[in-house]
């Protein structure tokens, strides 16, 4: 493991010349009310968590800055989205879907001109590496198109009068005002996209803040929401959220709030907004999600399965396995395979082919990981795997942490990084206790065969947790599944289906039939004098 740790971190001249880092971007410009401004104050230096050796040793990289703005600042771009929506009056909130969907595909065509630059920027800023950095951004450009295509079939469904008891009535949706869209670091384009988009396609306006990390690969991307919607309609924020979102969220002026991060975060924001009750919330938060690993299992793709949903991109994931209860007549065989099949895992930079552990973005993760493992041991596990534990810089080599008990932190808390903790179990009854005490509700796991018992195991669990996974890791997708949580895991729904619902509300415009009414709403619609009211078709 010292040879591994010590060849890690590699010389500018050991990078492919198509990664390397071009000199520090110091950033000045935010986005407001169609303009990119430049911010004269303070910036935020952006640090790699990839070191470079040099004469001097390993130094972490500088890759930049971004614009720390004020209170006031952040302000002047939810006054810029405020006078955008007008009350539901402004051009946007307005236009015909059909304008706003070709909105929409103007900056989606503008985006993919900056493939390379973002997925480098995901390599640089945050660790991960090339192979899912690529995925990351075609998904979300999948993920818009889609989004594209669900909302031509809600509005073509929508488009038909229907009439009941005498009364005849369009049902459309319309938008709920400003949106505040804030995403988080280790999905800084993807999860972010999957509100921001949703929220502008609808007819909302939207001030939008990058994640804490990741913040530099949304610069090449402000040209094209510039260019591509009216000005006001997106606004691009940074700083620091007690700066600037605090402000926000305290002017009572954000309608929508989109959030994905702790729950204690959200909580704190949400009490700053002077009216509650007209604030709806679009939340993705904190999970635990547990593998249950059964008597009765295909034992390869048991261990295939959580190795994978534990330490894909390093952890930093909502929906990974963050802790394993193994049958006791399962636990000894399961250790072996994970621990033989982990070893096996590449550690190295995120552009070296086939690398699967890379560095982690977040400043002291490494030292509180190491707590986690500390306080574990200290009641009584231990760290079965090589190397688990050592790091180096950014680096944190992965913990098979056995066997782990209700005493340690690691049980109750989520790890968000390369630890594995795994819980032997004997009665199910106690794994059934974890989760019905548990504090979140995302999604579970269970490895199993036998049909009777993962019945019954999918009808006890089916009201505790947003999706159940059968001999599967936790995940997101497909994005037309929803995704949702219970407890302190989420609030509402998203999928590309149901994410056009949350940012929206039905509105019925209604009349008596008769025939009055008939050829007065006929005209409007036959004469085009109204955006909201409409029988179009879009192809």
């Amino acid at each position: 493991m010292n040879a591994v740790l010590d060849a890690l971190f590699p010389s500018i001249d050991e990078i492919p010349e198509a990664w390397r880092p071009g000199q520090p971007q110091e950033q000045r410009e935010y986005l407001v009310d169609g303009e990119l401004r430049q911010w004269p104050g303070a910036l935020a230096a952006v640090r790699s968590p990839i070191s470079l050796k040099s004469a001097d040793g390993e130094q972490p990289l500088i890759l930049g800055s971004t614009p720390l703005l004020d209170a006031d600042t952040a302000l002047s771009a939810l006054d810029a989205a405020v006078r955008a929506y007008d009350n539901g009056r402004g051009t946007w909130p307005t236009l015909r879907v059909a304008e706003r969907i070709q909105h929409v595909e103007q900056f989606l065509q503008r985006m993919g001109e900056q493939r390379t630059a973002v997925v480098k920027l995901l390599m640089w800023e945050i660790g991960k590496n090339l192979k899912d950095a690529e995925k990351e951004f075609d998904r979300t450009c999948d993920y818009i198109t889609d989004t594209i295509g669900a909302l031509k079939e809600l509005d073509r469904r929508s488009s038909r009068f229907e009439l009941e008891q005498g009364t005849l009535g369009q049902i459309r949706r319309a938008p709920l005002g400003v949106a505040l869209c804030m995403g988080p670091y280790n999905y800084p384009l993807n999860e972010t996209f999957t509100t921001l988009i949703p929220a502008l396609i609808m007819g909302n306006t939207v001030v939008f803040k990058p994640a804490k990390f990741g913040v530099l690969l949304i610069r090449p991307l402000l040209e094209a929401f510039r260019d591509s919607f009216p000005p006001g309609v997106i606004n691009v924020i940074y700083g620091r959220g007690h700066d600037t979102v605090s402000a926000l969220m305290a002017s009572g002026k954000v309608d929508v709030f989109a959030f994905i991060g702790t729950h204690k975060a959200a909580a704190e924001l949400k009490k700053l907004h002077p009216r509650p009750h007209r604030l709806r919330a679009v939340l993705g938060l904190d999970a635990k999600n547990p593998g249950i690993v059964l008597p009765d299992v295909d034992l390869d793709n048991a261990v295939d399965e959580a190795l994978t949903g534990a330490l894909s991109f390093n952890g930093q994931r909502c929906t990974a396995l963050k802790i394993l209860f193994v049958h006791e007549q399962q636990v000894e065989a399961f250790l072996e395979r994970l621990q033989a099949k982990l070893a096996t895992l590449k550690a190295g930079m995120p552009w070296t082919p086939g690398v699967a552990l890379t560095p982690l973005p977040e400043p002291g993760k490494p030292d509180y990981l190491e707590g986690l493992l500390t306080d574990a041991c200290a009641h009584g596990a231990r760290v079965l795997n090589e190397g688990g534990g050592q790091r180096r810089g950014a680096f944190f080599y992965p913990a098979l942490l056995y066997p782990v008990n209700a005493a340690m932190r690691v049980y109750h808390e989520e790890q968000f990084g390369p630890i594995i903790p795994v819980v032997p179990y004997g009665d199910i009854q106690s794994v059934i206790d974890y989760v019905l005490d548990s504090d979140y509700g995302q999604q579970l796991s269970l490895f199993g065969n036998d049909p009777a018992t993962i019945g019954r195991l999918v009808d006890t669990f089916a009201n505790q947790v947003g999706r159940i996974n059968i001999n599967a890791q936790c995940q997101r997708g497909p994005d037309t599944y929803p995704f949702n949580g219970r407890k302190n895991s989420a609030e509402g729904t998203l999928s590309v289906h149901d994410a056009l619902r949350v940012f929206s509300i039905r509105t019925l415009v209604a009349t008596r039939f008769n025939a009055a009414n008939k050829q007065l709403v006929s005209e409007i619609i036959r004469n085009r004098q109204s955006n909201f009211l409409s029988t179009d078709y879009i192809f």
